[in-house]
């Protein structure tokens, strides 16, 4: 085989392999190659003599059968299976679109027997994101939802707190799609942020509606006073993030267009958000904490159990 090799490409498996300069001390590698214009054809190639240490030199025809075939110019081995690589370089669209391409095709593709697809590269670093994000994102939920229980001591309180959450994550998407955007690394951490800052808005209006309850209001009145009380800081808090976060979601700034996804993912949560929470929060407490109200007697009497009200 090593002679085959020789008189097709080089062999550098020859002892010693380098070579030292005697004036300069350079030290070269040394190879052997036979003349490029000896072995042209198949009988050129069949006369290759074969030489072995004690042996007389034969021809590789006398031990072998050459015949033409089809086969790779180039054999790869990735984790010690046999593999042939097909290089995507995308031009004009997203990682994400031409992942979902290959996929459907190869969905519609029978395989032959022994034979798999992988798909290596970014591809894999970017699934690995998401895939990293969207339990990151489910944990940090999980994670507020146990914090508020410890805090309200209730159940109920903390998952009327967390609708605010998937309102913003509708607007995620609506603005996305409106934009051209793709959902990438840069968008889902804008999902986590908007999180964050969707909730703290919902909280204001439960926290301060529980604290109007405790001193005696009605439920009803407590909720409708909660809301125009709170919408004002919302509403500061809300705008001051849309606006700031503007210029980088229109790619006004030179190096923003790596951000663009990030803002853009939280200005259209958070708008999308703080208009349907300060509706669907209020009105989902006003019915739970209602029935419980009517199932337990009317919120005036239980104030009048309360120490230091007259019945």
């Amino acid at each position: 085989m090593g002679n085959v090799i020789t008189a097709l490409t080089s062999d550098a498996m020859i002892a010693p392999s380098y070579w030292i300069d005697e004036r300069t001390g350079n030290d070269y590698l040394l190879t052997v190659q036979y003349a490029e214009d000896q072995v042209h054809s198949l009988e050129d190639l069949k006369a290759v003599p074969l030489r072995s240490p004690g042996q007389d030199p034969t021809r590789l025809d006398a031990v072998s059968t050459i015949t033409h075939g089809l086969a790779p110019t180039e054999v790869d081995h990735y984790q010690l299976s046999r593999v042939m690589d097909i290089y995507v370089a995308p031009s004009g669209e997203d990682l994400g679109r031409v992942d979902a391409a290959i996929r459907g095709i190869l969905m519609r593709t029978t395989m032959p027997d022994g034979v798999r697809v992988h798909l290596r590269g970014m591809v894999q670093g970017m699934n690995a994101s998401f895939s990293s994000f969207g339990f990151g994102l489910i944990l940090s939920v999980v994670l507020v939802y146990l914090i508020l229980v410890a805090q309200f001591r209730s159940f109920i309180d903390p998952l009327l707190i967390l609708l605010a959450v998937p309102t913003g994550l509708t607007g995620v998407l609506i603005t996305l799609w409106a934009t051209g955007t793709t959902l990438n690394v840069m968008s889902l951490m804008g999902v986590v942020m908007m999180v964050g800052i969707v909730v703290s808005n919902s909280i204001l209006i439960v926290e301060f509606t529980h604290r109007l309850r405790e001193d005696g209001m009605p439920t009803r009145e407590a909720v409708a006073l909660a809301c125009r009380v709170r919408l004002r800081p919302v509403l500061m808090t809300s705008l001051a993030t849309l606006i700031g976060l503007i210029p980088m979601a229109a790619k006004l700034g030179t190096g923003t267009e790596a951000y663009a996804p990030l803002a853009r993912a939280i200005v259209g949560g958070l708008a999308v958000s703080v208009v349907l929470t300060m509706f669907i929060v209020p009105a989902a407490y006003l019915v739970v904490h209602g029935r419980r109200r009517n199932g337990h007697g009317s919120a005036d009497d239980l104030v009048a159990l309360k120490p230091g009200h007259a019945p």
